[in-house]
Order: C-alpha cells, then structure tokens, then sequence
C-alpha cells in the first residue's frame, strides 16, 4: 500500500520552510500528496506556521514568535495560517503540527478551511497539552501523538489522549512496533525521510504517511 507523501515544511530546497513558497512548491511535485507544518501563535493570537520558538535559525532575527504580532511576522515571512490553508485549497492532506503551548484560534481557522469532521487533515503535537486541548474542543478530529518510537509506553500515552495515530523517527520503525501500533488501532507515521529506499522499507512496513525531504520527496 501506498504511504502519503508529505512535504516535510514544505520543499525547502526551493524556498524557506515552512512558507507559502515551499509549500507551493511542494505541491507543484507531481508525487506529493500534502503537506506537513508547524504551527505557533504570535502575540496577538494568530495562528502563523514556524518551527522554532524564535525567528533566529530562519528569518535570522533573534525574537521571540510570541512576542512578535501577526502582521509583525508577515514582515519577516512568516505566514498565517488561515492564508497557508487559502493558498492550499482543499486537495492536499494536511498534518498541522502544534507547538508549544495551544492557541485556541487554530480550532476556527481549521474548521473554516477544512470543515467540522476536518476533511483530509490531522493535528499532531509532541506537546500532550495541545493534544488534549484538540481533544476537549473537537472529540471527532484526528490526532497524531509525534514521538520517537513504538514502544508500549509511547502506544499507551497516544490511546489514552484519544489519538487515532502516532507520527514516529523513521528509524524506531521496525515489524514489532506496527504489530503493537496496529493491535492498539492506531495508525503510524513516520519522519522524516531523504532517501527514496528508506521511503519504500517503510512503505513496505505498512505506515500511513511519510514527512519526506530532498529526493524522497520526488518520488
């Protein structure tokens, strides 16, 4: 079976990850099927896509997400979310990827692009906070715990905050850890994966989705 090909922040070979160019040219690949993002929340409670808590490693500018407006961040490239799933459409499976503390906006922003059941698109989180709080506001969206493996611990946790997946290291995947995955009825992801032969084992294996990078992401 075929796993998801998603867009690990986008194809930042052609532009910055986690911007409106990468993820355009993501989806220009002919073998992508989605995207995957993270999202934060800037100072005035807006739901924008970067990765780290600071603009320093990206933008070069050595702030706090947080303490920086939406429009502030504009400036600086840092998209919102509601345009990122404006410029998407509706095709591409999505996996929203929250860090840091929740921000209770990205319940609207999410349902107004994709719907009330949340068509083609999961929230995961390493956070078990953000996870929970997805849970309490929409019991009906898909979740993905992300962690670093399939151990029973990491199986246990995700069944216990409702999760209907778990989004790991590609390289904890192995025959066991699907077998526990699938016996606890959750699916598994797998990140983030740059070569084409890593992509197939773990195709092979049966995960669902693969964040994929440079040449696993042409197919």
């Amino acid at each position: 079976m075929s796993a998801l090909r998603l867009a690990h922040r986008g194809d930042w070979r052609v532009a910055p990850e986690n911007t409106l160019a990468a993820m355009a040219a993501a989806l220009s690949l002919p073998h992508c099927d989605g995207l995957e993002f993270d999202v934060r929340g800037s100072s005035d409670g807006v739901p924008v896509l970067l990765h780290d808590a600071t603009l320093e490693r990206v933008q070069g500018l050595a702030v706090d997400v947080a303490s920086l407006t939406a429009e502030e961040l504009a400036a600086h490239g840092v998209p919102t979310l509601a345009a990122m799933l404006a410029a998407a459409g509706p095709g591409p499976f999505l996996d929203v990827e929250l860090k840091g503390r929740p921000v209770a906006a990205v319940i609207g922003v999410l349902e107004a692009a994709r719907g009330l059941g949340l068509e083609r698109t999961v929230v995961s989180s390493f956070e078990p906070e953000a996870l929970a709080f997805v849970a309490r506001a929409r019991p009906a969206w898909p979740l993905w715990g992300n962690a670093m493996d399939l151990a029973p611990a990491t199986i246990d946790l995700a069944r216990q905050l409702g999760c209907s997946g778990l989004s790991v290291q590609w390289s904890s995947i192995d025959e066991d850890g699907m077998a526990r995955a699938a016996g606890a009825g959750l699916q598994v992801a797998a990140w983030t994966v740059r070569d084409v032969a890593t992509y197939r084992r773990l195709e092979v294996l049966g995960v669902t989705a693969i964040c994929a990078e440079a040449e696993a992401l042409d197919g």
